[in-house]
């Protein structure tokens, strides 16, 4: 026989009993769900409550700008203490907060565009830092233990009854949600337009039940053309590495799924698909299924039949009307807009592709990989996690069985994880160091480990302007070192190899230089691009991309 354990009965349902005390205070400032503009500030200064754990959609791309600026707004004597949780920290007021003492601690997966300000304040100790993440390890803790009391969205279009179509550029927006509004958390939601119903709606992607509040914003949302890259700056040495890529590791593995990294060097390799690759007969043997932002810079490969699918993880300015007329390619909603998921996305990049292929700003002897550098905090984004062996896979593919190891019931295929770089970077910079900056940030910032973006371990390939280095193939750390030393130039790692070992390492397949795998270096030029500007990119896609404004120079 069992009794109940003496005392006061348990409350289960205190965060349920603080959403109606929050809800019933915000109730001052709205229509039913739908708040007064006018009036946000004072909602958000009754809703939110000091020490709240607050996420503040701040994608890698769409920001939830108006809530941002308007909680910077706030007064810090009523909301204080706040512990922010944002994926993308890309817009001042997001530092705002700090410095105006409304919050205090932060968890993060990338801030390029403000990692420099980031830095200092951490520095400073405006800022404390939980830890950096990968995107989907960030939201994934929203689950776990670190539940939002608050969340600040944005929507192209929402009703009255708190409806939303997020449409292309959904991203994060319904994983951040469910974590609020299935754990008694408030969703606050900007919109671009507020409609009477849902039958004004293009499609329904996240439902009223799970929101509590809109807003129609005092503008769009911000938009930042994250993927778009400009074929007028793409130059030989980024022509010669792509196609180092592609004879040494594309063609060699045959790849046939795979993730771009974000830069010149990949967006080189795209346009070079069409006219190079085409030449080696690779057309239909690789690149086929991609989990891909829709680059413009893979129009032309898109429409030459390279690509068989595109998996996004957000949209891209100007890309809507050329991804809706090729539903083959991309999901595409019965609306006739994309569908983009970004943690979705990142779990296919991490189990259901061959190959992540990227780059990164420093890269130590052991192939350690970083983009925070001293004085730049920046974050990692989805890299980790795309850029790591899972070694939950199961099912097999060639590229994957072709880096195969191990005997009996150890054996097992591997992802092919490369890095791309330039041995130096501007300003003479190199690339290639002995120890990363990250080592001594992570100090200075007191965080428990350093802030390494991919693990040397993880690292299969390394590409360069020199050639490749096919770190999986060494059977030792020495092996590794000097076969990454081999293709590092005259950087600090790179001065340290030795002629002979070098030419050892070639034939025995460690390192393999232009020649070695028949690249011509003299046809590394412009004219074998697809496309050579932005113009060219449009012409490419019939009209249908229709580029940011900051990208038209016609």
């Amino acid at each position: 026989m069992t009794t109940a354990p003496p005392g006061r009965p348990h409350r289960w349902d205190l965060r349920r009993t603080a959403k109606a005390e929050r809800l019933r205070a915000g109730s001052a400032h709205s229509q039913g769900k739908v708040i007064e503009p006018g009036r946000l500030r004072d909602l958000l200064h009754d809703v939110i409550r000091s020490g709240d754990r607050v996420a503040l959609e701040g994608d890698n791309q769409k920001q939830a700008d108006f809530l941002s600026r308007t909680l910077a707004d706030c007064d810090p004597r009523r909301v204080n203490k706040l512990h922010m949780l944002i994926s993308s920290v890309s817009r001042s007021e997001h530092l705002d907060l700090f410095e105006r003492g409304i919050a205090t601690k932060l968890d993060l997966a990338y801030a390029g565009p403000q990692s420099v300000r980031i830095a200092q304040m951490v520095e400073d100790g405006t800022v404390h830092i939980g830890a950096i993440h990968t995107y989907v390890e960030l939201y994934a803790r929203m689950f776990v233990d670190l539940p939002p009391d608050v969340v600040l969205l944005c929507a192209e279009k929402a009703d009255r009854d708190g409806n939303l179509y997020t449409g292309p550029n959904t991203e994060d927006t319904p994983t951040i949600a469910e974590a609020a509004a299935f754990h008694d958390g408030v969703v606050i939601v900007q919109a671009n337009e507020i409609v009477d119903g849902s039958d004004d709606l293009p499609r329904v992607d996240i439902p009223g039940s799970w929101v509590d509040y809109v807003v129609a914003a005092d503008r769009p949302f911000f938009l930042e053309p994250l993927f778009t890259r400009d074929p007028r700056h793409i130059g030989p040495v980024e022509i010669l590495k792509a196609m180092i890529a592609i004879r040494g590791v594309y063609e060699r593995h045959q790849v046939v799924s795979l993730n771009h990294g974000v830069g010149f060097d990949t967006a080189a390799i795209e346009l070079l698909l069409p006219t190079y690759g085409e030449k080696l007969g690779l057309k239909g043997r690789i690149a086929r299924h991609w989990v891909l932002n829709p680059h413009p810079t893979l129009i032309p490969a898109i429409e030459s039949g390279w690509v068989e699918s595109i998996h996004s993880f957000g949209g891209e300015s100007g890309m809507n009307r050329y991804a809706a007329a090729r539903p083959d390619v991309f999901f595409i909603g019965a609306d006739g807009s994309l569908r983009s998921n970004r943690v979705l996305a990142q779990l296919a990049g991490q189990y259901a592709i061959d190959m992540f292929i990227g780059s990164s700003l420093q890269i130590d002897a052991d192939a350690n990989s970083s983009t925070v550098t001293d004085g730049r905090l920046s974050g990692f984004g989805g890299a980790p996690n795309m850029g790591h062996d899972p070694h939950g896979r199961r099912h097999s593919s060639a590229a994957w069985l072709d880096l195969a190891h191990g005997d009996g019931a150890s054996r097992r295929g591997r992802k092919l994880v490369v890095q791309m770089a330039q041995t130096f970077r501007a300003g003479g910079i190199p690339t290639f160091v002995e120890t990363l900056d990250a080592i001594e940030v992570g100090k200075q910032a007191d965080m428990p480990l350093p802030p390494v973006m991919i693990y040397g371990d993880d690292v299969s390939h390394v590409v360069t302007e020199e050639g490749v280095a096919y770190l999986y193939k060494a059977h030792s750390l020495t092996d590794r070192r000097a076969a990454l030393a081999a293709v590092a130039g005259v950087t600090p790692v790179g001065r340290t190899a030795d002629a002979r070992q070098v030419e050892s390492l070639r034939r025995d397949g460690l390192v393999a230089f232009p020649e070695d795998l028949k690249v011509e270096t003299r046809l590394a030029d412009r004219s074998l691009l697809a496309a050579r500007s932005i113009e060219d990119l449009v012409a490419w896609s019939g009209g249908l991309y229709e580029p940011p404004a900051q990208f038209r120079e016609w």
